[in-house]
């Protein structure tokens, strides 16, 4: 087996040999010319000339090696009481089928079509058929706010739109149909088709002459071939959560992306053909693209498309049912995740219902891990616990710990070092390497390894001025931390969660990362807030463990000491409160900013990812009892 360090070696070296060997994973229509074209710097291309078809690559070739009666999807719902599997011959002949409907109304190659649908088998479906036409996908989270999508709509100007009737949460049933013909109504751009996949938990009403019913679509149709196109092309348009305005919306190619999950499968999961691999997370988000759709088909692995919550569908077993049902080798899931279960279950009595001997790694991504959430899973779970780290940017791992080549010991804190084709290193404001253990913005040189944006859709320059001017040859991640002495990477915020306390910088995912450690505590969400002496002090908001109680006078002094004993009295952390549930999108992340804006009373609108609204009012009531902000301001 090749070492690490050779690989990264080979891949900062000779990028040109390494990636074209990862490319012989994939089945080509048309070799390419050039592995890494740099005609156009600093918007680099991977595999420029080359032709080949994504979908083909992750279902045709498989069932064409024999391999149809594999099963390709597990599906399994919760929260409508619905489970089954889907061979790859299933998933090609309906993926076949839908791309027949869709030509016959009249996509092509090129045409965009927007999926606003939930998490339910033929939203792959429906991704995979516009990979199959060389048409360029853009899903939107199902359920998203009508304004957004609108805005989505018209960014990306799609041919078709495709959609459900409604989604199903535990809370209840969420109707889609409205907010899509709302957004309709806003966007300034005219979509010719919808179709509109009907579920019985809620039958929507369809306009004659624009929406068509998903099975009658496809009644008649001819089965679609897939058609190859260039490697540069576009295969999917997918916009950042959050966004304000005009949305950015990062562009991912064909080739380069197809090579790019190919290898990390293996690599960074250690998933061969035939294991399966389960990312709990939804197709909405980059994590549902990457690894719940593309990479694992592409390596013939057997995915779980999960309709589900870590909790409340209906326990805190939830997740451990499902690895032992599907014999699940690695799972990939959100720190935010794990910690709703450690609230929910911390004794893991559920836990001990299952035999999860099956289970090799848990992988965690999509915001910072703190040191108590991983140690907790690796001594409950008794299996490697990989934090790694990357962005919708990049579309796989910056930072990990490859397990399918060669383990590194786990820091707790740190997602291990770069990943080979990513040369990861830490600059001070003037754009110099700072040394070891020490703080500065995260940054990459460019060229970028494939399968990363090479663009954003229709904008080159807003990409240049977004994320490569701030260090000429670099990328900017947008996150700060440290290295150490061997490499080992550590996130401890955005660069705008830099505090800056009395001339000192803290960064608020150090003050984070200590009050997990106590243990009463099951989430914390530090800010910066304004102070006239001090320029900014670091106020906490803490979320108990379940069924602890504790008198919120003592807590709050256990909670300064502990800060003050590990950062020490130059934190000035005196502001600390107890709260029921911390605002987060849908995806997981604390809403930080949007609370930072609450506290020094600045306008503020409420995020469209937000996954309840309540919890952001719960902030505002408390930071104003804690004398910051002065009530909700107009937006």
């Amino acid at each position: 087996m090749t070492s690490l360090s050779a690989l990264q070696q080979r891949a900062q070296e000779d990028p040109q040999g390494f990636w074209a060997d990862a490319a012989a994973a994939i089945d080509w229509h048309r070799p390419w010319e050039t592995v890494l074209s740099r005609d156009n710097a600093p918007l680099f291309r991977w595999f420029e000339g080359g032709e080949l078809n994504t979908c083909y690559n992750a279902v045709d070739r498989h069932v064409e090696a024999g391999f149809g009666d594999q099963v390709a999807i597990h599906y399994d719902s919760p929260v409508t009481g619905s489970a089954y599997g889907i061979t790859y011959a299933e998933l090609q002949a309906q993926v076949a089928r839908l791309a027949g409907a869709l030509k016959a109304q009249g996509v092509t190659k090129g045409d965009r079509v927007v999926i606003y649908m939930p998490m339910v088998p033929e939203t792959v479906y429906a991704m995979l058929a516009c990979a199959r036409l060389g048409a360029i996908h853009s899903v939107v989270f199902g359920g998203f706010a009508a304004a957004e999508l609108a805005t989505r709509i018209d960014d990306a100007k799609p041919k078709l739109v495709l959609s459900a009737s409604c989604g199903v949460e535990p809370s209840g049933v969420v109707a889609y149909k409205p907010l899509l013909d709302q957004a309709l109504s806003l966007a300034s751009h005219g979509v010719e088709r919808c179709l509109i996949l009907q579920r019985p938990q809620c039958e929507a009403s369809l306009q004659a002459g624009r929406d068509l019913d998903w099975h009658a679509a496809q009644q008649g149709v001819t089965p679609a071939d897939c058609v190859p196109v260039s490697a540069t092309d576009p295969l999917y348009i997918l916009y950042t959560s959050g966004t304000t305005g005009t949305p950015k919306g990062v562009v991912r190619d064909n080739g380069g992306h197809a090579v790019a999950l190919a290898w990390s499968m293996k690599a960074i999961y250690d998933i061969d053909a035939g294991d399966t691999f389960w990312a709990a997370s939804d197709v909405g988000w980059v994590v549902g693209h990457s690894y719940i759709v593309y990479g694992p088909l592409l390596a013939r692995a057997t995915t779980v498309l999960y309709e589900g919550k870590p909790v409340g569908t209906p326990d805190p077993g939830a997740f451990w049912r499902v690895i032992e049902q599907y014999r699940v080798k690695s799972f990939f899931t959100a720190p935010t995740a794990i910690r709703a279960i450690k609230r929910e279950d911390p004794q893991t009595e559920y836990l001990g219902r299952y035999n999860l001997d099956c289970l090799k790694a848990l992988y965690l991504a999509g915001e910072r891990c703190d040191p108590d959430t991983l140690n907790w899973a690796m001594e409950t779970l008794r299996v490697p616990v990989i934090d790694h780290w990357w962005q919708t940017e990049t579309g796989w791992a910056i930072c990990a710990n490859l397990m399918g080549v060669e383990p590194l010991p786990v820091k707790a804190g740190s997602p291990a070092r770069a990943v080979p084709g990513y040369q990861v290193e830490v600059l001070d404001e003037e754009g110099q390497a700072v040394a070891a253990g020490k703080s500065g913005a995260i940054a990459i040189r460019l060229p970028l390894p494939p399968g990363t944006l090479p663009t954003l859709w229709g904008n080159d320059q807003r990409y240049i001025d977004s994320y490569l001017s701030r260090y000429p040859g670099y990328y900017l991640t947008g996150d700060a931390g440290y290295q150490d002495e061997e490499g080992y990477l550590y996130i401890m915020s955005r660069i705008d969660d830099i505090i800056n306390v009395a001339g000192h910088r803290l960064s608020t995912g150090r003050f984070e990362e200590v009050l997990a450690q106590h243990p009463a505590v099951a989430e914390v969400a530090v800010i910066g807030v304004a102070d006239k002496l001090k320029g900014q002090l670091p106020l906490g908001l803490v979320v108990l463990k379940s069924g602890v109680e504790m008198a919120e006078g003592a807590l709050y002094q256990e909670l300064i000491a502990l800060v003050r004993k590990e950062i020490g009295p130059v934190a000035a952390f005196k502001l600390v409160s107890v709260i029921n549930k911390l605002p987060k999108t849908r995806s997981g992340k604390i809403l930080r900013g949007t609370m930072r804006k609450i506290a020094d009373n600045k306008e503020y609108a409420v995020p469209a990812t937000i996954e309840d609204p309540a919890a952001l009012d719960l902030v505002h009531n408390t930071l104003v009892r804690m004398g910051y902000g002065k009530g909700r301001v107009p937006v």
